[in-house]
C-alpha cells in the first residue's frame, strides 16, 4: 500500500525527539570531521546533469570524461585542499543504450586514470532527488565494468535522495516531497509520472524493485532507520552490514544533514576494513564525502561583477508545474522584461525549431541591447504524440532542447547574466551553447541553485552561468534572482 502524505511540522517535531540527547548533532560533528581527517579518497562525482553541485562550492565540474581529462582531475585532487570533482555526463538526455556506453567508457577511463596517478577512487553517481533518471542502470554499469576492470569487488550500494535544499526527505525508508506543510510521497508527486522515468512506488526498496524489474526484491535491501542514525550508537548498523550476504542494496534515512553524516563516518569505518561501496544520491552526499564547508548566498557583485550596458537572458526549457509557477511570479516583476515564447511545435516540420530559433535569437538580441532581459520560454503545453515510448519522448524533448540551446550559441554579444531553467536544457546551454569544457562552481544564487564561472574556452570566458533546475525553489525565487541580478 502506497504512503500517506504527513503534516511537516508534527513530523519533523517528531524526529526531533529521535536525538540521543542535546548535544548529538555536535557529536556527529566532531566524529565526522574526525572521520574525514583519516579518509581521503579522490572522490568522483558523476553527474546526469548539471544541478549535483547545488550544495557545494569550489569544486571543478569537466564535460567530457576522456582519459587524459579524469587524470588531469585526479591530479588535481591530488595535489589541492578539494578531494572531489564532478563530470557532467548529461546521461538523463540519453537513450538507456547510450547511457550504457557512456558509462562503460567513464568507469574504463576513470580506472585507469586512478592507477596511473596512484588515486585511490570513490565514486558518486548523482542523481535526480526526486528519483528520475537510468537507475539502477547507471550505478550497475559502473560497478560491473569497475570490478572487469581490476577494482576490487563491490559490497553494497547506498541509495540517498535526501536534499534539504529542495525539500526531499526519507523517513521510514519511504522518500517525500515537501509541498508547503506536507510532505507528499514522490511517486504520488507530478515527477512520478514522468514519461520516461516514472514510477510507482514511494518506498525506496520497493522502488529499486521496480526499477530493477524485480532483479532486486525488496526483502533483500538493507533499510538504515532514522532512529540508529540519531541514536549516536551505531555498531548494529555497522555489524548488520558487515554481515550481509553477496552485494546488497542498502537505504538510508535524512532529514537533515547530520542525518547524512552519521552516515558518512559509518561508510567510511566500513572502507577503511577494506570494504566497498558504490553510492546513489542527490546533492546532499557529495558534499558531505567532499567535506565541503557551507558558505553564504552569492551576491550580485560575485555573480556579474561590474555592470553591463546590456540586459540578460533567461532560457526555460523545463515543464514541471513549480517553473510555470515562477514564470508566473516572475511576469510581476518591475525589472524590464522581453518575454518571448519560443514554439515547440515546429518539431513535426523539417527545418521548423530552427527557423524559430532564428527568429528568437533576433528578438532577445533586440531586447538585451535595449538593456531588457529577454526571457525565453519554451511553450507550456507539452507535446507527447499519441502511443510514442518513452525513449521517443525523450527523443523529442532533446530535438527541441537543442533548438532552444541554439538561441544562445548564436548570440553575436555577451549577456549581462545567463539563466538556464532545467536540467537537460542547463546541460545543453553549457556543453553545447556556451562549449564549456572545465567550469568552477563559485556557489549558490540562491539554495540549490549552483553557478558555474566558465572556463577561457567558453564562448563567453568568466561568465556566472547560473544553473537553476526545474524543481527546484519557492514560486517567487526566479524573480528574487533576476530582480538582484538587474
Amino acid at each position: 500500500m502506497e504512503p500517506q502524505c504527513l503534516n511537516a511540522a508534527e513530523t519533523f517535531a517528531a524526529c526531533e525527539r529521535l536525538w540521543a540527547d542535546s548535544q548529538a548533532r555536535e557529536t556527529i560533528r566532531r566524529r565526522y570531521e574526525a572521520a574525514c581527517r583519516d579518509f581521503r579518497p579522490q572522490i568522483l562525482v558523476l553527474d546526469d546533469d548539471p544541478t549535483g553541485v547545488q550544495t557545494v562550492h569550489g569544486i571543478s565540474v569537466v564535460t567530457d570524461w576522456q582519459r587524459e581529462t579524469l587524470q588531469d582531475a585526479l591530479e588535481e585532487t591530488l595535489s589541492g585542499k578539494e578531494r572531489m570533482f564532478f563530470v557532467l555526463t548529461n546521461s538523463r538526455s540519453f537513450t538507456a543504450e547510450r547511457t550504457t556506453r557512456a558509462h562503460e567508457e567513464i568507469a574504463r577511463n576513470a580506472w585507469a586514470a586512478a592507477r596511473e596517478t596512484g588515486a585511490r577512487l570513490l565514486v558518486i553517481s548523482r542523481g535526480d532527488s526526486t528519483l528520475r533518471g537510468h537507475y539502477p542502470l547507471e550505478t550497475a554499469v559502473l560497478r560491473r565494468t569497475l570490478e572487469q576492470e581490476g577494482h576490487p569487488a563491490f559490497s553494497g550500494e547506498v541509495l540517498c535522495p535526501f536534499f534539504r535544499e529542495g525539500g526531499r526527505f526519507t523517513l521510514n525508508g519511504v522518500h517525500y516531497v515537501q509541498e508547503g506543510d506536507r510532505l507528499t510521497p514522490t511517486a504520488q508527486t507530478e515527477f512520478a509520472k514522468d514519461q520516461t522515468f516514472g514510477y510507482r512506488h514511494s518506498a525506496l526498496a520497493e522502488y529499486i524493485e521496480e526499477k530493477s524489474a524485480g532483479v532486486v526484491p525488496a526483502s533483500r535491501v538493507i533499510r538504515i532507520p532514522l532512529a540508529e542514525l540519531r541514536s549516536l550508537s551505531w555498531d548494529a548498523i555497522e555489524d548488520r552490514l558487515r554481515q550481509a550476504d553477496g552485494f546488497r542494496y542498502i537505504v538510508a534515512d535524512a532529514l537533515e544533514e547530520a542525518d547524512v553524516q552519521a552516515l558518512a563516518v559509518i561508510l567510511m569505518r566500513l572502507m577503511k576494513e577494506g570494504r566497498h561501496y558504490m553510492l546513489r544520491s542527490a546533492a546532499a552526499v557529495p558534499k558531505v564525502f567532499g567535506h565541503v564547508s557551507d558558505r553564504p548566498l552569492l551576491s550580485r557583485e560575485e555573480m556579474i561583477g561590474q555592470d553591463a550596458s546590456v540586459g540578460g537572458l533567461v532560457i526555460v526549457g523545463s515543464h514541471v508545474r513549480k517553473t510555470t509557477e515562477q514564470l508566473d511570479c516572475l511576469r510581476g516583476s518591475a525589472v524590464p522584461l522581453s518575454w518571448i515564447e519560443f514554439d515547440a511545435s515546429g518539431w513535426r516540420r523539417p527545418g521548423a525549431l530552427a527557423e524559430e530559433a532564428r527568429r528568437v535569437v533576433r528578438c532577445a538580441e533586440d531586447a538585451m541591447r535595449q538593456g531588457r532581459t529577454a526571457v525565453v520560454y519554451t511553450s507550456r503545453t507539452l507535446i507527447a504524440p499519441e502511443g510514442a515510448s518513452p525513449e521517443q519522448l525523450l527523443k523529442i524533448s532533446v530535438s527541441i532542447s537543442d533548438a532552444l540551446t541554439s538561441v544562445v550559441s548564436a548570440l553575436s554579444f555577451r549577456p549581462r547574466f545567463l539563466i538556464a531553467k532545467g536540467g537537460i536544457t542547463s546541460s545543453d546551454v553549457g556543453t553545447k551553447a556556451l562549449r564549456v569544457r572545465k567550469a568552477l562552481v563559485l556557489g549558490q544564487a540562491q539554495p540549490g541553485i549552483p553557478v558555474w564561472k566558465t572556463g577561457p574556452e567558453s564562448l563567453f570566458p568568466g561568465l556566472s552561468y547560473i544553473i537553476f533546475p526545474g524543481n527546484v525553489g519557492r514560486p517567487d525565487t526566479l524573480r528574487t534572482i533576476v530582480e538582484a541580478l538587474n
